[in-house]
């Protein structure tokens, strides 16, 4: 395919593009066109098709392919109202690949498309990747907060390891932090926090807070008073947790977050270094 072609091609099916709620999504009467469709008929063919390709992936058909009626001008000013399909990105993904790949509209909308899906999918782990990287850092901020705190009152470093294993005890529904690294295979020497899901993260750190501010707010002192405050705080957001149907201890450990930060830094890096080049080009 010529490169010309291929600017064209892609600055038409871009220009088609439509956006609601952060949404992108083209028409299908205008992707018919674009595909190089004469007949709606058989254009409606190749979106059954894709909506049987979709069942099969697991999605739900009805958050891709949405019927609509529209207006059309038939002439003379006269209107109509005719079908048709609100597609979004993955659904029109998956018609390209149903259709005829000789045709060069067809075989620029199948990497068009596999590239955008692709590209929203890399949006979507980053961002769930930094809202797990923010959870964890608040949550770090917010121990070494409780752990100055109480220091001031009292307990040294080995009283707030046993202060933050029993909140992790009631947290966990009888799991202590020990016992919780043992249930997920976490090494002893690794922090426990390090390999949960976000919403234990979070879950951890709203209770610390609690923690923190009663602690102040009630002048606590003492292991024993703290440990029975933040063993309170800790049940009241599993309660909370619960009512969602939320088990922390029943969650599967995710990758280790170290990990994820290197790849999210060695990411950037690859980023700036694309800019940069761009840049000078």
């Amino acid at each position: 395919m010529e490169k010309d072609t291929i600017i064209i091609l892609n600055k038409t099916f871009e220009e088609y593009a439509y956006e609601q709620d952060g949404i992108d999504y083209w028409l299908a009467r205008e992707l018919q066109t674009l595909l190089g469709y004469a007949e709606w008929r058989n254009f409606l063919n190749a979106i059954e098709k894709a909506k049987e390709s979709c069942k099969t992936t697991g999605e739900d058909v009805s958050d891709h392919f949405v019927d609509i009626n529209k207006m059309v001008k038939i002439g003379s000013g006269a209107e109509k109202l005719v079908d048709d399909i609100m597609l979004t990105r993955y659904a029109c993904y998956l018609i390209a690949q149903n259709g005829d790949p000789k045709k060069e509209q067809i075989a620029f909308a199948q990497s068009y498309f596999a590239i955008q899906t692709r590209k929203q999918e890399l949006l979507e782990e980053r961002i769930t990747l930094n809202e797990r990287l923010q959870a964890r850092e608040k949550l770090a901020i917010t121990e070494t907060e409780l752990s100055k705190n109480i220091y001031e009152r009292g307990v040294d470093n080995k009283g707030f390891a046993n202060i933050r294993s029993k909140g992790d005890w009631a947290l966990f529904g009888g799991y202590n932090t020990i016992a919780m690294k043992r249930k997920l295979g976490i090494a002893e020497n690794r922090p426990l926090a390090d390999f949960l899901p976000t919403i234990t993260i979070t879950a951890k750190q709203l209770a610390t807070e609690i923690t923190n501010f009663n602690v102040k707010k009630n002048d606590l002192k003492g292991e024993g008073n703290i440990t029975n405050e933040h063993i309170k705080n800790n049940c009241d957001v599993r309660g909370l947790l619960g009512k969602s149907g939320i088990k922390p201890e029943a969650l599967p450990p995710e990758e280790d977050i170290k990990k994820l930060e290197r790849r999210v830094k060695t990411a950037d890096k690859e980023i700036a270094k694309k800019k940069l080049i761009k840049k000078k080009e």
